[in-house]
């Protein structure tokens, strides 16, 4: 298995074998992440405007044009903002699934193409293996995915609400991890969110904090895990770098696994 090489200087974007994967963008303002191989590429989530996701794209060298689709999580608008106009712009299909398409369709406009998914079942995109699974966020029909191609899988975890069973064994195994570390306990406690909104984030719909994401990688780290990106990370309710020093203490004894926060 080829060594990952880290290609820019903030080691958000990742190369390993000829699997590409970019975070183009991680908090409660917006998330899309761009996974690429030599003939697949497609953006899970488009949280930001069109021209926002563009620009990003064009900012790690990616030519929008050469996306071939649209992988979306959940109907939140931090996951969704720019999913409709993309697809319209460049004739994309949109993978979706029917509660989140139902829930969404306003928002989302007339999409160019879409393709059903259910929580469970694989499909593929080109030669990109796709297994969404359920999680226990506030939305319709929230899903997290793992994507394998050609002997390597990565997990996408973020907007988990808890982790349960069912997350933890679709993580298992995989080589890079991108995962929800989403606040502080105690700065969101402190903080000035409203008290139903604190409670929402606490919920087991709601999000995980640093310590959970530690306890969660406790359980499914292992000698392949190479890389964990926390991801979704709160601006009010936390820092990069109480994250990174929070999860970094399940990685003590896989001191070859990298440990890296979106911005």
């Amino acid at each position: 298995m080829e060594a990952c090489i880290l290609i820019d200087k903030d080691h958000q974007n990742i190369k390993k074998g000829n699997l590409y994967l970019s975070v183009l963008a991680s908090s409660s303002k917006g998330n899309a992440i761009l996974i690429s191989d030599a003939s697949t590429s497609i953006l899970v989530d488009a949280g930001l405007s069109g021209k926002q996701i563009e620009q990003r794209l064009e900012s790690v060298g990616f030519a929008p044009e050469n996306l071939d689709a649209i992988l979306v999580s959940h109907e939140h608008s931090d996951h969704i903002l720019g999913v409709g106009v993309l697809s319209r712009r460049y004739k994309l299909p949109v993978y979706i699934s029917t509660k989140t398409l139902t829930t969404a369709s306003k928002q989302l406009g007339k999409l160019h193409s879409k393709y059903l998914f259910e929580c469970g079942k694989r499909f593929t995109i080109g030669k990109l293996d796709i297994h969404p699974f359920s999680v226990s966020h506030d939305a319709k029909d929230p899903a997290c995915f793992t994507i394998k191609q050609n002997g390597l899988k990565i997990g996408i975890a973020t907007d988990l609400g808890l982790s349960t069973s069912v997350v933890r064994e679709h993580l298992k195994g995989c080589n890079i991890l991108v995962l929800e570390a989403n606040h502080d306990p105690v700065m969101l406690e402190e903080g000035p969110y409203p008290w139903p909104l604190k409670q929402r984030i606490t919920s087991r719909t709601g999000h995980l904090s640093n310590e959970d994401t530690k306890k969660l990688l406790e359980e499914i780290k292992h000698d392949g895990l190479t890389h964990v990106i926390l991801a979704h990370l709160s601006e009010i309710n936390n820092t990069p770098e109480k994250a990174s020093s929070t999860v970094n203490k399940a990685l003590e004894t896989n001191s070859h696994t990298k440990l890296i926060v979106a911005s």
